[in-house]
């Protein structure tokens, strides 16, 4: 088994399946590269993308099962709702979860909304991949973690990866999957490494994993936050404080038995996210364990996020905003001691 990045575990991800499968399909502004131009040395592949993720598929499959679009978000995300609806399965790349409102009545009201629309009958199966999280110096536009305004949404199915492992499993698990899926990749996370198989092996969506067994505490961490929740959790083990981390992996569907089964044996929950405060993944799990586990609780459940602000520039700030170890450490301290 070799290691690979985030990143080039998603690339081969989408190797496979559009090996597998003639009818799956990019869209995207530079992913192939070249600005269309073949008859320029080096121009096929040149992007791949903002961050690389699509090299080499361009010059494996061609222009035709790997588009570079126009800037222009809603067309090319209208046409792969369109291509989904007579059998394609079109994987669409947003450059950045930031420019969602540009094609969000696209996924909105129309992928997310036709199977139920039509009885069942009609699928939609297309992916939206895009890239999250602060920390890249890229500003108030480019950083957001806005993974609840698509688990928001009945019909869309969202997965937000952490490891490299997962991230391959996942994206094939999305590809093979009837329903429109939003495929959120947190850039911080794209370098990270990790032993991946080689085998197609999809992971089921809405399964979450215990990242760390423990007893006196649990931790439900987003996507990076996963990595700040296991330095955590080493700096607690040296308080005798022993942290459960959980990774719920998709957020619609989510893993709720996984969440509810370890709160109901650690009796203690901290959420870990990125995003804002109001109306997030945070919230909601708080709010399962407050309606469902209450019995079990031994203390308030809390909440480790950003603040309810844009992401700043400024690194120091942003830095900040960022939850980080120590945060998630003191304030896990602080709800083991109630």
């Amino acid at each position: 088994m070799r290691e690979l990045t985030v990143k080039d575990a998603i690339n081969e991800g989408l190797r496979q399946c559009m090996e597998a499968d003639p009818n799956v399909v990019l869209f995207g502004e530079d992913i192939a590269g070249g600005q269309g131009r073949d008859d320029h040395p080096g121009a096929m592949d040149a992007w791949g993308g903002p961050f690389g993720v699509t090299q080499g598929l361009c010059t494996q499959f061609g222009r035709e099962r790997v588009r570079d679009t126009t800037i222009a978000e809603a067309g090319f995300f209208g046409a792969a709702v369109g291509a989904a609806m007579v059998g394609m399965r079109p994987v669409c790349e947003l450059m950045y979860a930031d420019f969602a409102g540009v094609c969000f009545d696209q996924m909105m009201n129309q992928a997310a909304k036709m199977r139920y629309m039509f009885g069942g009958k009609q699928r939609v199966p297309m992916v939206m991949r895009t890239v999250v999280g602060a920390g890249f110096r890229a500003a108030a536009e480019h950083s957001q973690t806005l993974y609840s305004l698509f688990a928001h949404i009945p019909g869309l199915k969202v997965v937000a990866p952490y490891s490299a492992a997962d991230a391959k499993a996942l994206i094939i698990a999305a590809i093979q999957d009837d329903d429109p899926v939003v495929f959120l990749e947190h850039k911080r996370l794209y370098m990270e490494k990790e032993p991946v198989d080689e085998a197609m092996t999809p992971l089921p969506l809405g399964q979450g994993v215990v990242r760390r067994e423990g007893k006196d505490i649990t931790i439900v961490a987003v996507q990076r936050m996963n990595l700040f929740a296991l330095q955590a959790a080493e700096a607690l083990a040296q308080d005798g404080i022993d942290a459960e981390i959980i990774d719920p992996r998709t957020y619609s569907p989510l893993d709720e038995d996984l969440i509810l089964g370890s709160v109901a044996k650690t009796g203690r929950l901290v959420v870990v996210d990125e995003s804002y405060p109001r109306c997030s993944l945070a919230a909601d799990i708080a709010a399962l364990a407050a309606e469902r586990a209450f019995g079990s609780l031994k203390a308030p459940v809390a909440r480790v996020t950003a603040p309810h602000t844009p992401v700043p520039f400024s690194p120091p700030m942003e830095d900040y905003f960022i939850p980080s170890a120590e945060r998630i450490a003191r304030r896990v301290r602080e709800t083991v001691s109630f």
